[in-house]
């Protein structure tokens, strides 16, 4: 099987590598806007060629975008239009909604394969990428009924190859759910980062006393600002909803600590503590995959 990687940072990147180890495609073909980037793929060894888009997709088996959700929204039908009959188009998107909206009348849908696996860290390009990345991570797959079997097939195939665990939902579920667990996450780590940043202005020590509680909090800060303007534009009423939620809890939290209500600061804290053995029980899981 031929593959080729629309999009090779740490992502796109992550899949080629863990394609080769697992010995899944005679050759990876890598197709990026910015040539530096498509470049360092090829010293990297992360894929073996480097094409043009049009070219890509009309000599291989299985296409899979990895770019910033905006521009597989723009993509996707241009990919379709140029698919052969056997190929399978599939996107590593964070959002989906928006995307399978943008193909949902498109006469070569059932090629196509809503996927999102739910995987990355905070740092971005072809030098982040690594082959265990997506191992034992969940890949999300979208509107099944809308795929032909054989696409679908060869998704589920992939991810199993790439050890990993499937779940299967609709694309409002999916955009909904990743606004919580995922969007929101972001967007507070990267509001801790300008507040604090705001203050060092002031105080030019106050770098020096952060401890790996501040580093892992703010982590996802370092996250690059290309893939995530896009997510909160496509997922916006989400991402509303879940950070009007939020803010409310933190002003509750304000109050309770204006107070000096050392009870109802207790309580909260205990209740946040459940989320513990919710991680758990999912790190379990997945441990025994």
């Amino acid at each position: 099987m031929k593959i080729s990687i629309v999009g090779v940072g740490l992502l796109g990147g992550s899949l080629a590598l863990q394609a080769k180890e697992k010995g899944l495609a005679e050759k990876i073909i890598g197709v990026d806007a910015n040539p530096a980037n498509a470049e360092r793929a090829l010293e990297l060894g992360i894929v073996d060629e480097i094409l043009t888009l049009e070219e890509a997709v009309q000599t291989t088996d299985l296409v899979i975008l990895a770019t910033p959700v905006d521009v597989i929204t723009r993509l996707l039908p241009t990919v379709l239009d140029m698919a052969h009959d056997e190929s399978v188009i599939m996107d590593l998107g964070s959002t989906k909604e928006l995307i399978c909206k943008a193909v949902e009348n498109h006469p070569r849908r059932s090629q196509y394969v809503a996927a999102h696996p739910i995987a990355g860290t905070e740092n971005s390009g072809p030098d982040a990428a690594f082959p265990g990345l997506l191992k034992r991570k969940i890949m999300i797959l979208c509107e099944k009924e809308r795929s032909s079997n054989y696409a679908f097939e060869m998704a589920v195939m992939l991810s199993h190859q790439m050890e990993m665990r499937l779940s299967f939902m609709n694309a409002a579920d999916h955009d909904l759910h990743l606004a919580y667990v995922s969007h929101l996450s972001h967007i507070s780590s990267f509001a801790l980062g300008v507040t604090v940043l705001d203050k060092e202005k002031d105080e030019k020590r106050i770098f020096e006393m952060a401890g790996s509680g501040f580093s892992s909090t703010v982590r996802l800060a370092k996250s690059s600002p290309d893939m995530w303007a896009p997510i909160f534009t496509q997922n916006t009423q989400n991402i509303s909803s879940a950070l009007g939620a939020y803010i409310r809890r933190l002003q509750y939290f304000k109050e309770v600590i204006d107070s000096q209500d050392d009870a109802k600061a207790r309580d909260l804290m205990n209740q946040a503590n459940e989320i513990r053995r919710v991680l758990q029980g999912i790190d379990s899981k997945l441990a025994s995959m």
